[in-house]
């Protein structure tokens, strides 16, 4: 039986996996603001799935790609969730 070590990430790929678990806590945070329960379970379920689908990409640009489009996303869920609040 083989125990390998797996190899430590470079730099790059370690900063990465750092903005990527950033947005992701950013987003539950924001989640829990959601008033509804029922609303709140389905947007934290939905979030949690996007992120373990996509667990296994390593394409560089591809993640930053996703990076982005959920920094959008949680932009707009802030948003909606400041103009429920007006």
């Amino acid at each position: 039986m083989s125990s390998r070590i797996p190899a430590a990430p470079t730099l790059r790929q370690f900063l990465v996996r750092q903005r990527v678990l950033g947005l992701y806590r950013r987003i539950l945070r924001t989640v829990r603001r959601i008033p509804d329960p029922a609303d709140r379970g389905y947007v934290k379920e939905w979030a949690r799935r996007e992120f373990r689908t996509n667990k296994e990409t390593s394409d560089e640009i591809t993640v930053r790609m996703m990076i982005s489009q959920g920094e959008r996303q949680l932009q707009e869920l802030e948003w909606a969730l400041k103009l429920a609040k007006s």
